[in-house]
């Protein structure tokens, strides 16, 4: 309209709208009655106060469409998709393959999925210890050479080169 308001009210337009989507024979989410400070979670149904759901910049709300249950209940199994392009079944996969522990220290249960950083191809599964050393010290044998080298005591034998002069082990 020439004021910048529309014909019919929000309700009577969503409706129609309804209406209209079932004539053409598409589905229909049915409206949900929703309390003030409460939002209908799409993922389980319920309705939840705003203080279970994450804050959402881009949403009209400010909220997320679901709930932070269900979020954290679908979330491994989409970050195991994007970041390493693998199902949770071919995790465990991995995972019994090799015993079900971390095969650098031989102990602790392995959990976390270990990828090369340079190509992103997944090695193995490894501890969490294990994995975030490996990223610590960012995928380089140079320098876990060096971190064995200083845990076997050879890193501080300098061997002399010329008088005076002495050169650490490389």
């Amino acid at each position: 309209m020439r004021e910048g308001l529309q014909a019919y009210c929000r309700e009577c337009s969503a409706e129609y709208c309804r209406q209209r989507q079932t004539a053409m024979g598409r589905a229909v989410r049915e409206k949900v009655p929703v309390p003030p400070g409460h939002k209908h979670c799409r993922g389980c149904g319920e309705v939840k106060p705003h203080g279970e759901w994450h804050r959402e910049t881009s949403a009209p709300d400010g909220l997320a469409s679901r709930c932070k249950a269900c979020k954290a209940a679908a979330d491994p199994a989409g970050h195991l998709r994007r970041k390493y392009g693998l199902t949770e079944a071919q995790r465990d996969e991995i995972v019994v393959s090799r015993a079900g522990v971390c095969v650098i220290c031989l102990k602790a249960p392995a959990v976390q999925v270990d990828h090369c950083h340079r190509t992103g191809r997944v090695r193995g599964v490894l501890c969490f210890n294990c994995n975030s050393g490996l990223g610590l010290l960012r995928d380089d044998p140079d320098a876990m050479y060096r971190v064995a080298d200083y845990l076997e005591g050879n890193a501080w034998k300098p061997t002399l080169v010329a008088p005076g002069v002495y050169q650490l082990p490389s």
